[in-house]
């Protein structure tokens, strides 16, 4: 199993939580990933870094932060 990557994302709505999933999806080498609409969290574990993962939902407009320390 690769890496797990955890990340703080605003999900508003379903819409938001679609278009996170369909940036999330396109990113190579990721195994399994995981949205908690309760925490506004994001995982994702695979061959994947944080900074993947938060330029990945940057470029859909969304504001994306390392969820270590939250």
């Amino acid at each position: 199993m690769g890496n797990v990557v955890e990340v703080k994302v605003g999900l508003h709505c379903e819409e938001c939580i679609k278009k996170i999933l369909k940036a999330i999806k396109k990113i190579e080498d990721i195994e399994t990933y995981n949205v908690d609409t309760q925490l506004n969290k994001v995982i994702v574990t695979g061959n994947v870094t944080t900074e993947e993962v938060i330029r990945a939902l940057h470029k859909i407009g969304k504001t994306a932060s390392n969820w270590e320390g939250q």
